[in-house]
């Protein structure tokens, strides 16, 4: 979907198909309702007065062909009382409007964007949401259906805004991340016999050839047995399927300008290896790999923003099943770090795969390294659905993570990283265990990775919880792609 930015004029003279107009309580209009009712001899205060539209937050009602205006359809929009609103309603006005739209068939509407407001965010800000939530609106899922559902019909949102200038900015960022976010969810979405390791490679390779800012190198499994990567093959010793390390380095800054890097854990099915997880909803583990497709989808947002920084993206790309060959409980496998792990259940394969990837990122030298993961289930029962589980080791980068994500409204939660944790990862046979007992899954699987992120500026993401939608709703969430984005943003 477009969302363009355009001077106001007088609402009743524009030929649109839909002008969306809001309204308030207690029969109160917005500037543009106003000049509606006038032209159309009152008709919108009879309709509020016999009861057909409350004003109340998103109460809706679509007219159609109202005398003395052009436009073809009026949906009005409940607003509240006029005064500012809650980001959380923000966000729901608009879901309302686009499926009211989606309803009303309409290609192209006019959305009277000063008539809303909303407490302690600007107008920018406003803008970069509804292009966000445009964009997002309009993904479907379509690749292996014969039959795909017909999608939005909706191809053209226009701001109408007295503040054209200052606005496109925000709405093409907002395209950006709602573009990359789509990124995420399609490859989050494919099935695992066809998004595979070297499905996510080809992918990292496209992206590389449409912009010459990004350069795109492959580590094939003889280079990672070269470097000593035992950990990550540890993982990707059971399949027929070839693990893959996948480097993206975007250069938009200045030559010497230390990067900042994204680490994904990307195991394209985890079937839990010989640990082998139960059946049921053992489908999902086609998510598995979201955190790279949040690592994709934020190198598509900041290639199409052309960022001024330097980014390199790491992506740790292996499948997980069992086999005679595979990784068994009680063996012991060597990091490239040189750190020895005991693997006491190969379904905790995420952290092995990740710890080699973040030991191989310090070669890059960065600035600041963020690593994102399904990683635990502990994360889902302590966060649910709602906030991604955040570690790192020095507070003031968590901060900043943390503003991003309540900027985009992709939220974070700080998560505690203490060394009252380690010892539950003590081993007898190696360096450390790779898990750490039932009690506080999340916090030990991030305190393993802190074993290797000892000399730099880290966060950890885990997106268990976040990362994919269950239920009659299934599917990936395009998470946190808007988090990481407006990180990155935030640094340029």
């Amino acid at each position: 979907m477009d969302v363009i930015i355009k001077q106001t004029s007088n609402p009743e003279s524009i030929r649109s198909q839909c002008l969306v107009v809001p309204i308030y309580e207690k029969g109160k209009l917005s500037k543009a309702a106003g000049q509606i009712d006038k032209a159309s001899g009152g008709q919108i205060k009879k309709m509020i007065k016999r009861g057909d539209i409350s004003g109340k937050l998103n109460s809706h009602l679509l007219l159609h062909t109202l005398n003395g205006v052009k436009a073809e359809r009026i949906l009005l929009l409940g607003a509240d009382t006029g005064k500012k609103i809650s980001e959380a309603d923000f966000r729901k006005l608009i879901h309302t409007t686009l499926s009211q739209l989606d309803k009303s068939k309409a290609k192209e509407a006019c959305l009277f964007f000063d008539d809303l407001s909303v407490a302690n965010r600007d107008a920018q800000w406003m803008a970069e949401q509804i292009a966000i939530s445009s964009g997002n609106h309009i993904y479907q899922y379509t690749k292996t259906l014969s039959k795909p559902k017909t999608g939005s019909s909706l191809k053209k949102l226009i701001l109408m805004t007295k503040s054209t200038a200052a606005l496109r900015k925000a709405v093409k960022q907002g395209k950006a991340i709602a573009n990359g976010m789509n990124t995420a969810k399609e490859l989050g979405n494919l099935p695992g016999n066809i998004c595979t390791p070297s499905y996510l490679a080809k992918e990292a390779r496209a992206l590389g050839r449409k912009y010459s800012s990004l350069s795109v190198s492959i580590l094939e499994e003889k280079k990672m047995r070269e470097l000593g990567m035992g950990s990550l093959l540890s993982v990707t010793a059971g399949t027929d399927q070839a693990a893959k390390l996948i480097v993206m380095n975007y250069k938009g800054g200045k030559a010497n300008q230390k990067p900042h890097a994204l680490v994904g854990k990307g195991i394209t099915f985890d079937s839990g290896g010989i640990s082998l997880k139960p059946g049921a909803r053992m489908d999902e583990m086609k998510y598995d790999m979201c955190g790279a497709a949040s690592v994709l989808g934020a190198m598509t947002a900041i290639t199409e923003l052309q960022l001024p920084i330097n980014v390199v993206a790491i992506i740790a790309a292996a499948e997980n099943m069992p086999a005679g060959g595979a990784t068994k409980p009680g063996d012991v496998v060597t990091s490239m770090s040189g750190q020895t792990i005991e693997v006491l259940n190969t379904d905790a394969e995420g952290r092995l795969v990740l710890c080699d990837a973040l030991t191989y990122c310090k070669k890059f030298k960065p600035q600041s390294v963020i690593d994102i993961a399904t990683l635990t289930g502990a994360c889902v029962v302590a966060l649910g659905k709602h906030a991604t589980g955040l570690y790192s080791n020095q507070d003031d980068f968590a901060e900043e993570l943390i503003t991003a994500g309540e900027v985009v409204g992709d939220r974070a939660w700080q998560m505690p990283l203490w060394d009252d944790y380690q010892p539950q990862l003590n081993s007898n046979f190696a360096d450390i265990a790779n898990i750490g007992g039932p009690e506080g899954g999340s916090i030990t699987a991030a305190c393993f990775l802190s074993r290797f992120t000892k000399d730099l500026r880290w966060a950890h993401l885990d997106i268990a919880g976040t990362a994919w939608l269950s239920g009659a709703n299934k599917g990936a969430t395009g998470r946190p792609v808007g988090l990481l984005t407006r990180y990155l943003i935030s640094k340029s």
